[in-house]
C-alpha cells in the first residue's frame, strides 16, 4: 500500500479542539503530539494526506526520534512528496532554534530584597527621562523579576495609572506580586497625596486579588523614595 495513498478527513473537517492550531491555542503546546506540532510547520498536506498524517510519515521514517528528525537536511526532506524547499527550510529552522535553546544557559532573574533591587532594575528603564512613566514589576513566588512592563507614558509632572491595567497585565503573566513605580523627572522625592491615594487603592486591589503590591518606588536620577521603607503602604 503506498504511504500516501490513505482515505482521510480533510482537517478542517475535523472537530476543532483536534486540528493542530486550534488544539494549541485550546489546550497548550504540550498538549500537541510531534506529528501534529510538525504538521503545523508544514502549514499544508497533499492529496490524500493531511500536514499531520505527512508529519508522521517524516517522523516513521526517522524511528519517530526527533533527534534524527534533527539531522536531516533540506534536501532529505525535499525528497518527500508534499515537501517543497521552503517547508524543507521551515522545519530546518525550527529544529534547529529548539537545538540552540537546548544549549543555551537559562538566565539567572533577579531576586529583589529589599527596594534598592528594585531601584538598579528600573534604571536602565527610568534613568534621564524628561517625562513621568508609570512601571511595574512583575514577581514570581521567589520575588524574583519575571518582567519590567511601562503601563503608562505621561508628561512632565504626571502620568495615569490605570488600576485595571496594571492588574489585567499582572493576571495575563501570572505575577505573583507586584511592585510599583513612576519616576520625578524633577528628582522631588516627595509623594504627592496622588501617589498615596493610587498606591492604597492598588495595594487593597491586590489583596483581593492575591497579587500583593510589595512597594510603590518613586524614582529620580540621583535617588528613590520607597513607599515600603518609609511605612507609607
Amino acid at each position: 500500500m503506498n504511504i500516501y495513498e490513505n482515505n482521510h478527513l480533510n482537517i478542517k473537517a475535523w472537530a476543532e479542539e483536534d486540528r493542530p492550531r486550534e488544539k494549541l491555542l485550546l489546550k497548550g503546546k504540550s498538549a500537541l503530539t510531534d506529528a501534529e506540532l510538525l504538521g503545523i510547520l508544514i502549514g499544508s498536506g497533499i492529496q490524500n494526506m493531511t500536514a499531520v498524517e505527512l508529519g508522521k510519515v517524516i517522523l516513521q521514517s526517522v524511528g519517530n526520534d526527533l533527534n534524527q528528525l534533527a539531522r536531516l537536511n533540506v534536501k532529505d526532506l525535499s525528497k518527500f512528496k508534499g515537501i517543497g524547499e521552503a517547508k524543507a527550510i521551515t522545519i530546518v529552522s525550527a529544529l534547529e532554534m529548539g537545538r540552540r535553546r537546548k544549549n543555551a544557559e537559562i538566565p539567572e532573574r533577579t531576586r529583589i530584597t529589599c527596594s534598592r533591587d528594585a531601584y538598579e532594575v528600573l534604571k536602565p528603564h527610568l534613568l534621564d527621562l524628561p517625562h513621568e512613566e508609570f512601571w511595574i514589576l512583575l514577581l514570581n513566588r521567589a520575588n524574583q523579576v519575571m518582567k519590567c512592563e511601562r503601563i503608562s507614558s505621561g508628561g512632565v509632572s504626571g502620568t495615569v495609572a490605570d488600576p485595571k491595567m496594571i492588574f489585567k497585565t499582572a493576571l495575563e503573566n501570572l505575577s505573583s506580586a507586584i511592585i510599583l513605580s513612576h519616576n520625578h523627572p524633577s528628582g522631588n522625592l516627595t509623594p504627592s497625596e496622588a501617589d498615596k491615594n493610587l498606591t492604597k487603592r492598588l495595594r487593597e486591589a491586590g489583596t483581593y486579588l492575591e497579587i500583593p503590591v510589595l512597594d510603590h518606588v518613586i524614582f529620580t536620577d540621583n535617588g528613590y523614595l520607597s513607599f515600603a521603607d518609609e511605612g507609607l503602604l
